[in-house]
């Protein structure tokens, strides 16, 4: 969840380092709270690890005796503070800070705690059931082959036999790469369009449906976005995505380069010609994308 950086003393480094797992995982919740939300009680702490009094102690003692300047102590509200020299110890994934902040932080048993902070988050559409997911993660694990009754526009509901390998989300909902039997291809499952998944224990894998075999999930593709070239105020667009030097540069698989350029809605033209001014990406050079099974997903692509 949260890494040391590459310590700046010895001393850090290494006391922190000889302790146990739990205890640096104590001691990055110490660091994420004074970080990101300014103090931390010792309650807090003993809260979120279910550890005793004295526990906790020991832990904002070794805190403060590696950080002296990132923290500080509030006599009167008997809570710890953000120092005024503070220089993170740990690296902190701002997704996944982001993802605390705002869901809080998994009992690994139950619903999650609270958010850290108000925030609004937009409901999840694609929402697998346990039932369903397991035999799928199962049979990913184990290298096993399921078997499901699924709902397809082309076919309606029929039963397939699949050979999952990859979970895989599009923005909107979860699916699962798997060679598909019944084809003889290399496709993408949605869960909830699954019903009566069933690990089967006893398949045999040919060569042909092995992961390895699924060029269009091994292949990388590289796609150079840029503001689109007919709508005002470029430099705000390039702020918005992080853009270096105008330019968006993305490495990711072709079987989900089709999902990514419709869920950011990419103009994928040769001429940039789509006018909705809800558009605000443009895909530089769309000979990129040959050979991308689901290019067709990008707005305005023609082969």
């Amino acid at each position: 969840m949260l890494y040391m950086k590459q310590p700046t003393t010895n001393i850090s480094s290494e006391k922190i380092s000889n302790s146990s797992l739990a205890q640096r995982e104590r001691l990055a919740y110490i660091e994420f709270r004074l970080f990101f939300l300014g103090d931390i009680r010792r309650q807090d702490l003993m809260e979120r690890f279910s550890i005793a009094p004295a526990a906790a102690t020991r832990d904002f003692t070794l805190y403060r005796e590696q950080c002296p300047s990132n923290i500080d102590f509030e006599g009167s509200r008997k809570t710890y503070i953000l120092g005024k020299a503070f220089n993170p110890l740990f690296e902190h994934n701002i997704e996944r800070v982001l993802l605390m902040l705002s869901r809080g932080f998994g009992d690994g048993i139950g619903q999650m705690q609270d958010a850290l902070l108000s925030c609004e988050l937009p409901p999840m559409l694609n929402r697998p059931s346990a039932d369903i997911l397991a035999p799928v993660t199962r049979a990913i694990h184990q290298h096993k082959a399921v078997k499901m009754r699924y709902y397809s526009h082309s076919s309606g509901l029929s039963t397939r036999e699949i050979v999952p390998f990859a979970l895989a989300n599009d923005g909107l909902r979860w699916h699962v790469r798997a060679f598909d039997r019944k084809s003889g291809e290399f496709r993408d499952f949605v869960f909830t369009r699954m019903e009566s998944t069933q690990l089967l224990v006893d398949s045999l894998l040919a060569k042909h449906e092995l992961p390895e075999q699924d060029h269009q999930w091994n292949r990388v593709v590289e796609l150079d976005i840029v503001a689109h070239p007919d709508r005002p105020h470029p430099e705000i667009i390039e702020r918005d995505y992080g853009m270096a030097n105008g330019i968006l540069h993305l490495k990711m698989r072709a079987a989900m380069a089709g999902y990514v350029l419709r869920q950011w809605q990419v103009d994928c033209s040769a001429d940039h010609s789509i006018k909705d001014e809800g558009v605000r990406l443009w895909l530089r050079d769309i000979l990129a994308l040959y050979g991308v099974k689901n290019a067709f997903m990008g707005q305005g692509y023609q082969r």
